[in-house]
């Protein structure tokens, strides 16, 4: 049992004390996901990868004992929180300029990073709640990928599958996602 691991456990007991011990093991590595991902954002973007961490990380502890059952769970959850975050600080910018002259940018054929504007965030969150709808492990998948910006053999070992598998379904998501973003336009 990895230390992540057995911290989680502590705080699912209710140990309070454990959450304090938990921010130091994973801070890191969720700050270097969060500037990943905020490096794709265009210029002028206000959110900075300390802020989303902590964010992150309120929202993850601050509801009382969750229920993690390892360090990949957690991970994910981290993966949801910051997509969240990501999401609502586009939907705000959004309705602040309402449309502002942006045009759509398709989605890359190699990543689903997101490089054009808060519109195509929405957009990608959208479609990948729908993929969610029709398959939660592929839409988990995606999550940890392109939001946490684990590799795909990171990603493979936390879901328990092998790195082709991980490699397929993400070439499946791809193609399922873009399909439904270029339905909504």
């Amino acid at each position: 049992m990895t230390d992540v691991t057995r911290i989680l456990s502590a705080i699912e007991q209710g140990d309070e004390k454990a959450t304090d011990e938990l921010l130091p093991l994973v801070y890191e590595q969720l700050r270097v996901l969060a500037a990943k991902k905020l490096s794709k954002e265009p210029a002028g973007q206000t959110l900075q990868a300390t802020a989303l961490v902590h964010e992150a990380y309120v929202r993850l502890l601050g509801k009382g004992a969750q229920d993690w059952d390892n360090r990949g769970h957690f991970f994910a959850a981290a993966a949801e929180a910051m997509r969240r975050i990501l999401v609502e600080n586009a939907r705000r910018k959004q309705s602040q300029k309402r449309g502002g002259g942006y045009e759509r940018v398709p989605l890359d054929e190699l990543t689903i990073s997101i490089t054009g504007p808060s519109e195509d965030i929405i957009a990608v969150s959208e479609a990948l709640d729908k993929l969610a709808v029709e398959d939660q492990a592929v839409a988990e998948l995606v999550k940890l990928h392109y939001f946490s910006g684990l590799t795909l053999d990171q990603v493979a070992q936390l879901r328990g599958i092998g790195r082709r598998t991980a490699a397929k379904h993400l070439s499946y998501a791809r193609a399922w996602l873009r399909r439904e973003i270029a339905r909504g336009r």
